[in-house]
């Protein structure tokens, strides 16, 4: 990922609007990373990389797909590692990351901020990797074709649509919840 430029991320975080104080906080550590790290999409930067991840919702807006990590041990929304691929965009990672391992056809939300949340967590050691954080730059996606949901058993021991109240009490931290939230408000907008 040497040739991908982190003047767009710096852009797009530049642009971000946090919501709470976690999310504020994160977001400057994010945007002194894009600025500071020599590589920042690239997992051989030991502290910290980006990664992107996506909030993926059904055409209707009604349910929201989760998955339960393999390594982690944990519902989360799909998502993972910046790639060559992608050129340094987030949006096309989290897009890659949903459609490896949802086997749904995604496009980002029409409504939804771009990105939608952000928020920096922390990945234990592992036997080939020390203790690291990841840049997790989130969106909120829309699945063409729901009904060809499958999981990667790489990535996750399953994946399950849910509704909204399923998925909230899955989640297991406030970013998540506070992610999901925001995903809800886009889509489902609360009555005037």
């Amino acid at each position: 990922m040497d040739s991908a430029s982190p003047a767009a991320l710096q852009a797009l975080l530049a642009q971000h609007v946090p919501t709470d104080d976690k999310e504020r906080s994160d977001l400057a550590r994010m945007r002194h990373f894009a600025a500071t790290l020599a590589q920042p999409f690239s997992r051989s930067q030991a502290t910290a990389h980006f990664t992107g991840s996506a909030v993926v919702v059904d055409p209707r807006g009604a349910r929201v797909v989760m998955l339960h990590h393999g390594k982690l041990k944990r519902w989360l929304q799909p998502g993972g590692h910046a790639d060559a691929v992608d050129g340094g965009d987030m949006a096309e990672t989290a897009l890659r990351e949903a459609r490896e391992e949802t086997g749904c056809r995604v496009h980002v939300h029409p409504a939804a901020p771009r990105p939608l949340d952000v928020d920096i967590h922390t990945i234990p050691a592992r036997r080939d990797e020390p203790e690291h954080c990841h840049l997790d730059v989130r969106y909120l996606l829309v699945a063409e074709n729901p009904e060809a949901l499958v999981h990667d058993p790489a990535e996750s021991t399953g994946v399950q649509w849910l509704t909204w109240d399923e998925a909230l009490a899955r989640a297991d931290e406030a970013p998540l919840r506070r992610m999901l939230e925001k995903a809800r408000r886009v889509v489902a907008p609360a009555p005037r």
